[in-house]
C-alpha cells in the first residue's frame, strides 16, 4: 500500500484536523487582537509601526509560501537537483530588491506602486495601469496558494485526487477563511500572523531536516545515496542538473526563462513592494530585506534536505499518486517520520503559511484598487479614508472569490510552477516601469503605459498559450490542446519585450509637463527621504514648508492629468 494511502487510512483525520484547528484558532485570535484598523494607513501599512527586523521576518513570511515549502520540496522530491533551481533564482532576486527597489520605493511612495509611478507622470492613466497589474499578479499568486491549501487539506482528510468535487469544496472553504482574515485583520493583523508563521515555518523546516538527517546519522551522502536507490527511473540523474531542464535545447531555454522570471520576480511582486511602506524609514526598509535574505536562504537549505528526504523515504511515485501530487511531499515525509501528530503539525504550519500569504496578497490587491482607482481616479483625491477602506474591504471579497475559482481550476498543479508564472507576469508588468521611473529622466507616461499594459498582456497571453495551461497531462486543462507557445514560462520573451516597449513608448510619445522638475524632485526624495511622508520637497533636497491648512485640497488641473 502506498504511503499516501496509508496516511489516509492509518492516520487519524480527527487528530490531524484537531491540531490543524488549534493553529487556525490561534492565528484568528492574533488577527482579532492586533488587527484594529482606524485609518487607511493602518489598513494598508500597519501605521508604519514595524521595525526592520519585524518587517524582515514578515517579508520572509510573505515569501515563504506554499511554493517555498510545499512546491519546492515537492519539486526536489520528484526531480532532484532541478527542483532546487526554483529556490536559487528566487533567492538571488532578493538582492535585486535590496539594491534597486527597497530604499527608493520607501522614500518615494506612500501605500502602493501607483504612488511611485504617478509621482512624475500623469496620475490617472498610470494609477489605472498599476492597479490592473497588481490585481492580475495578485490573482495569479493567490491561485497558486489556494490550490496548494486545497491539496494539503485533502491529504489530511484522505480525499482522493480523483474526487474533484470534494477537493473543490475544500478549496472553497479555504477561500472563505482567507477572506475572513483580511476583513478582520488588515495589514496589522496580517503582519503579526506572518511573523508568527515565518518563525513556525523555519522551526518546522529545521526539525524536519534534522529528523531526516538523524535517520542517516547526519551523513548527507548516505541520504543522497538512498534517494538515488529509491529513484530507479532516474538513478544518479537526480543529483545533477538537467533532469527537468536539460533533456532538450527547448528545455534549456525554458530554464533560462524561468531563471529570468525568478530573479526579477520577487522585487516586482505587489505584496512584497507594499511591505516596504510598513516601516518608518528607508534604513529600516533595507534592514528588512537583509533580514529576509538570511531567513529565506537558511530555510531553502532545509528544503533541500526535506526534498531529498522525501525522495529517499517516501518515493516520487507515491508522492505523485497522493492528493495534492508533488505538493504533498513534505506532509508525507512528516507522516513517515512522526506519524499522524507530526503530519498534523506540519500541515497546520503549512496552512497557516498559506493563509498569511493569501491575506497579504488580498490586502495588496484591494488597497491598489481602493487607493489608486477609487480614491485617486474616480474620486480624484476627495474620498475620505473611511470610504477608501470600505471599498478596499469590498474589493477583498471579490478578489477572494475570483482566486478561489482559479484555485479550483489549478488544483493538483505544483505551486512552485504556478508561482513562477506569477513571477514572470510581475517582472514583465512592473520591473521595467519601476526601473525606468526611478533612474531614467526621459521616461514618460506613454512609456509606462506601453511597458505595463504591453508586458502584462504579452506575459498573460503566452501563459495561456503555454504547456502550463493546456496540451500536457500535467497542465490545468489536460483535455484540450491550444499550447501554441512552447515554453512553460514566458519570462524570456515577455520581460525583454516590456523593457523595449517602455523605450519605444517614451521615444514616440509626448513628454510630460514639468518632467525634468518632477524627476529632480523625485530623485531628491528617493535619495534622501525628504518629503517621504507626503509633504512637498524642494529640488535642493531641503523639505519645503508645509502648507498651513487643515487638510490638503485636490488640485483638479493636476489630478486630471
Amino acid at each position: 500500500m502506498h504511503l499516501a494511502q496509508q496516511a489516509a487510512t492509518v492516520g487519524n483525520p480527527i487528530v490531524n484536523v484537531s491540531i490543524f484547528g488549534v493553529f487556525v484558532a490561534i492565528t484568528l485570535v492574533i488577527v482579532l487582537r492586533r488587527g484594529r484598523d482606524r485609518t487607511a494607513a493602518d489598513y494598508y501599512t500597519g501605521g508604519r509601526g514595524f521595525t526592520g527586523a519585524q518587517n524582515g521576518v514578515a517579508l520572509a513570511g510573505d515569501y515563504l509560501s506554499a511554493a517555498a515549502f510545499l512546491g519546492i520540496a515537492g519539486a526536489v522530491a520528484v526531480f532532484g537537483y532541478d527542483g532546487l533551481l526554483y529556490a536559487i533564482g528566487s533567492f538571488v532576486g532578493w538582492l535585486v530588491a535590496l539594491l534597486l527597489v527597497a530604499e527608493w520605493l520607501r522614500n518615494t511612495g506612500r501605500y502602493t506602486m501607483g504612488d511611485v509611478l504617478s509621482f512624475r507622470m500623469r496620475r490617472r492613466p498610470v494609477r489605472c495601469a498599476s492597479a490592473a497589474s497588481t490585481l492580475l499578479i495578485s490573482l495569479l499568486y493567490l491561485v497558486a496558494q489556494i490550490a496548494g491549501a486545497g491539496g494539503l487539506i485533502a491529504l489530511l482528510l484522505g480525499i482522493p485526487s480523483t474526487n474533484r468535487a470534494a477537493q473543490s469544496a475544500v478549496i472553497a472553504v479555504v477561500g472563505m477563511v482567507m477572506i475572513v482574515y483580511v476583513l478582520i485583520g488588515g495589514m496589522k493583523g496580517t503582519t503579526w500572523v506572518q511573523m508568527l508563521k515565518a518563525n513556525l515555518l523555519i522551526v518546522t523546516g529545521l526539525v524536519l531536516a534534522a529528523w531526516v538527517l538523524g535517520r542517516f546519522f547526519f551523513n548527507f551522502s548516505d541520504l543522497l545515496g538512498d534517494a538515488v536507490d529509491n529513484s530507479p527511473q532516474f538513478g544518479e540523474a537526480v543529483l545533477a542538473p538537467g533532469l527537468q531542464y536539460g533533456r532538450t535545447e527547448l528545455a534549456k531555454i525554458d530554464f533560462i526563462s524561468l531563471s529570468l522570471a525568478a530573479v526579477l520576480g520577487p522585487a516586482s511582486l505587489p505584496h512584497v513592494l507594499m511591505r516596504f511602506y510598513t516601516v518608518p524609514t528607508a534604513k529600516e526598509a533595507r534592514r528588512s530585506v537583509v533580514w529576509a535574505i538570511w531567513l529565506i536562504g537558511g530555510f531553502f537549505l532545509t528544503v533541500l534536505v526535506i526534498g531529498y528526504g522525501a525522495m529517499a523515504l517516501v518515493g516520487a511515485e507515491t508522492i505523485l499518486a497522493s492528493p495534492g501530487a508533488s505538493n504533498s511531499a513534505a506532509p508525507l515525509l512528516a507522516y513517515r517520520l512522526g506519524g499522524e501528530v507530526l503530519l498534523g503539525l506540519v500541515a497546520a504550519v503549512a496552512f497557516a503559511t498559506i493563509l498569511a500569504v493569501v491575506a497579504g496578497l488580498t490586502i495588496t490587491a484591494s488597497a491598489s484598487f481602493a487607493h489608486d482607482v477609487y480614491a485617486n481616479v474616480l474620486r480624484r483625491g476627495t474620498a475620505a479614508p473611511e470610504q477608501e477602506v470600505r471599498v478596499a474591504r469590498g474589493t477583498a471579497v471579490v478578489v477572494g472569490l475570483l482566486a478561489t475559482g482559479g484555485g479550483i481550476l489549478a488544483n493538483g498543479q505544483n505551486v512552485a510552477v504556478l508561482v513562477a508564472l506569477a513571477f514572470a507576469v510581475a517582472a514583465a508588468a512592473n520591473m521595467p516601469s519601476l526601473v525606468f521611473s526611478l533612474f531614467w529622466k526621459r521616461f514618460s507616461t506613454t512609456g509606462a503605459l506601453y511597458s505595463m499594459y504591453g508586458g502584462m498582456g504579452i506575459a498573460l497571453i503566452l501563459v495561456i498559450l503555454s504547456p502550463a495551461v493546456s496540451g500536457t497531462p500535467a497542465s490545468m486543462l489536460p483535455g484540450v490542446d491550444f499550447a501554441l507557445f512552447p515554453l512553460a514560462n514566458p519570462g524570456i520573451v515577455a520581460i525583454p519585450m516590456s523593457f523595449l516597449l517602455g523605450v519605444i513608448g517614451t521615444l514616440v510619445g509626448p513628454r510630460d509637463d514639468d518632467a525634468d522638475a518632477r524627476f529632480a524632485e523625485m530623485e531628491v526624495r528617493a535619495l534622501t527621504g525628504a518629503g517621504a511622508e507626503g509633504g512637498p520637497v524642494a529640488v535642493t533636497g531641503r523639505p519645503a514648508p508645509r502648507p498651513r491648512v487643515a487638510a490638503p485640497t485636490p488640485n483638479p488641473s493636476f489630478e486630471s492629468r
